[in-house]
């Protein structure tokens, strides 16, 4: 009698541990069909299987336990893989790879107080204000403003992700948030790699505004030639949603400044899309406009996209966009997962996908 009234004391304490803590498996599949005219500066069409069109592809651990009076530790393991090839070279993993937890390693706290964090993820500075891209920064309809114009070689220069960083977000105060963030470089001599930024935000009812800054020291050439120097990046977003349409804008300024020299490149980048929900699924349009001022050169890109969802986790989607690129401009359509390049100085390029998503 008494060996089953211990059994079940263990039990029962066994049982409220598990209940204070919980381990969640969690991802996304997504691939397509895609081809692209104007792949590369020849001129080549390409067509192939492609990932990553509504959703980007990941596998992922996270996990929360209660440690009372209000304090929380939670920890989150996300990688990318690749399911056309069937490696983790999606979500910044090397092609061949495993799975490597390049899209998200973080430990942190929580309570009252808010939210901090260790570890590699993305930057505070572009976690919110992203979200008023309509494609959600994924497949041939993403907005590019983040990309890395310069050609900065330092890791993360293209300000997605930051390693070896601290973060703190707050609680939301009747719509009003903000998080802040500092990557450490953790060089000897040198400051590359170096990150700091953060952003205000206010959602309430239909609107919804952010603004956000970062500074990243990063090594990147002018002329041909590598200097050390600074990007900087300012960028507000809204969004108002009118229930029948939502709309969502972006402007955005990328300073490159090279150490010891006058002067700066910039890259001013807008966008203005508009979703509406049809039945089950989602119409999504976008215009978006690269004005390149460091090389006086612009691009316009126009993307339409419709996701139909199947159920709550699986959808099919398509995506039709065009880069119109003016002058010295050579952008390419991002996003489509078939290694499609730039197609040359002033040179278009249209991108197609078709394709099925499914989330667990």
């Amino acid at each position: 009698m008494k060996k089953s009234l211990i059994a079940l004391a263990v039990l029962a304490a066994s049982g409220t541990a598990m209940a204070q803590s919980s381990v969640t498996l969690f991802g996304i599949v997504d691939t397509n069909i895609s081809h692209v005219n104007h792949a590369n500066g020849a001129g080549d069409s390409l067509t192939g299987v492609g990932i990553n069109g509504n959703a980007t592809s990941r596998i992922g651990f996270r996990g929360v336990e209660d440690l009372g009076g209000g304090l929380k530790a939670g920890f989150w393991l996300e990688a990318g893989h690749n399911p056309d090839a069937g490696d983790g070279a999606s979500g910044g993993a090397p092609a061949g790879s495993g799975l490597m937890f390049k899209r998200r390693s973080t430990v942190s706290l929580m309570g009252g107080f808010g939210e901090v964090r260790l570890g590699r993820d993305l930057v505070p500075s572009y976690t919110k204000v992203s979200s008023y891209d309509v494609f959600g920064q994924v497949g041939f309809g993403s907005f590019q403003g983040w990309k890395n114009w310069e050609g900065a070689t330092t890791t993360d220069s293209d300000g997605y992700r930051q390693n070896n960083m601290l973060a703190y977000y707050t609680p939301n105060f009747g719509g009003f948030s903000a998080g802040l963030g500092y990557g450490f470089d953790e060089q000897v001599s040198g400051k590359n790699g170096r990150y700091m930024g953060g952003f205000a935000a206010f959602d309430n009812g239909p609107l919804s505004v952010t603004l956000a800054l970062d500074r990243r020291d990063i090594a990147f050439p002018v002329v041909g030639v590598p200097f050390t120097g600074k990007k900087d990046m300012v960028t507000l977003g809204g969004a108002y949603d009118l229930s029948v349409v939502k709309l969502n804008a972006i402007v955005q300024q990328s300073r490159y400044k090279a150490d010891g020299l006058s002067g700066s490149d910039k890259f001013n980048a807008y966008s203005f899309g508009v979703t509406a929900p049809v039945g089950a699924g989602q119409v999504r349009v976008q215009y978006a406009l690269y004005d390149q001022k460091a090389i006086s050169s612009k691009a316009h890109q126009l993307s339409l996209g419709y996701v139909h969802n199947l159920s709550k986790r699986t959808a099919v989607y398509g995506t039709l966009a065009h880069m119109r690129n003016k002058d010295a401009s050579n952008l390419g359509l991002g996003g489509g997962g078939i290694g499609n390049g730039a197609p040359g100085m002033g040179e278009n390029q249209t991108g197609l996908s078709l394709g099925v998503r499914h989330s667990f």
